[in-house]
């Protein structure tokens, strides 16, 4: 049998792609986490065969999430779902150790196909990313400022995006202020930028948050 673990904090889209898988793949056993405790005692308490995983979980990002799944249950096929713009997350997760990556816009038959793959060992990425990656390896094109960033800091970047300070981002990360801000100095540093209006700008309009 077929068991499918389903990891988003959003009921409606859990219940939603469970629809959806459910029409490709009769018979198959669903599982539900909301968040990165719950998917993780799940992981542990019941073999499964392919988990589907939001980025943006509470408590935990899903590329920390992935990370840890990857180590501990490494045969497991990882397909990562997102809001976020294909372009900037895409390879990020792919290189974390997640075997396919899908944009939540995509159609239903996307994710059956994605999941098809997934299922018999393969790897998914969306044809636009298969051009998109073919086209950078020819272009010899320079890796893009925000994969030069480790995990730690895109998720303070995205954190400084949605208007947070510099102590909520540490109680959220529970890490001092002091970190927070060698982090911020990092970012500016990188994205080549020199006040923290310039990040926030810069990751609203390249969707970095919700």
């Amino acid at each position: 049998m077929t068991r499918i673990l389903v990891a988003d904090d959003h009921t409606v889209v859990r219940r939603g792609l469970i629809q959806i898988l459910s029409e490709g793949f009769a018979g198959a056993l669903f599982g539900e986490a909301t968040n990165a405790q719950e998917l993780l005692t799940r992981i542990h308490e019941q073999k499964w065969n392919l988990l589907t995983l939001d980025i943006g979980m509470p408590g935990r990002s899903g590329l920390d999430l992935l990370r840890d799944i990857r180590l501990s249950y490494p045969r497991l096929p990882v397909l990562v779902l997102s809001v976020y713009p294909e372009g900037q997350f895409a390879r990020r997760v792919l290189k974390a150790g997640a075997a396919g990556y899908l944009s939540k816009d995509a159609i239903p038959y996307d994710l059956i196909e994605a999941a098809r793959k997934l299922l018999k060992g393969g790897k998914y990425v969306s044809p636009a990313l298969a051009e998109q990656l073919a086209t950078d390896l020819a272009a010899d094109r320079d890796t893009p400022s925000i994969e030069t960033l480790s995990t730690r800091e895109l998720e303070v970047l995205r954190m400084i995006g949605q208007g947070k300070t510099i102590t909520q981002i540490a109680d959220t990360l529970a890490l001092s202020a002091k970190t927070i801000s060698t982090y911020r100095s990092r970012l500016l540093a990188k994205m080549e930028m020199t006040t923290t209006g310039e990040l926030i700008r810069y990751a609203v309009e390249n969707h970095l948050i919700d």
